[in-house]
């Protein structure tokens, strides 16, 4: 009887390990994430933002009708074919600042945004913390400091 059960139980946990599955586009983890391949992938085409929460509202159709294009100067300009709203963007990795001493993997990477006007834009301004990311697909967090609202914002590439 152990004869046959030892290759039932290998045969179960062989098949349990095959069929997990991952999907190496997208990281799950903050530590996954690699500030180079984001910056690449964020200059390559047009985005749309599908998606923005602003603390206790949705306000995505703010952007409605918008593209952005992050240019490898860091320059982001938003077009809606007649108005042209330009900001700047960056990606940084905290890693890389012998200043910051953070045990707290999750703020390693920020998508940092700045645009002075208008309002709607303005307040996409901030240093963003990255859930996950895609070639088509770059969805972002912030959590504020200082009333504790929570941010998401979403960009698909257009």
């Amino acid at each position: 009887m152990k004869t046959l059960l030892k290759p039932f139980v290998l045969a179960l946990f062989a098949m349990s390990v095959a069929s997990c599955d991952s999907d190496e586009d997208t990281p799950n983890n903050p530590s996954d994430i690699n500030a180079t391949e984001l910056q690449s992938m964020a200059q390559e085409g047009q985005w749309r933002i599908t998606y923005f929460f602003d603390t206790d509202k949705e306000e995505t159709s703010d952007f409605n009708g918008y593209v952005f294009t992050f240019g490898a100067d860091g320059v982001v300009l938003a077009s809606n074919g007649t108005t042209e709203i330009t900001g700047t963007w960056s990606v940084t990795d905290s890693d890389d600042d012998p200043f910051d001493d953070s045990p707290d993997d999750s703020d390693d990477v920020d998508f940092n945004l700045f645009f002075s006007a208008p309002a709607e834009f303005a307040e996409l301004t901030d240093d963003w913390d990255i859930i996950e990311y895609s070639a088509n697909r770059i969805k972002l967090i912030d959590v504020s400091g200082g009333n504790g609202g929570t941010d998401y914002l979403t960009f698909e590439k257009n």
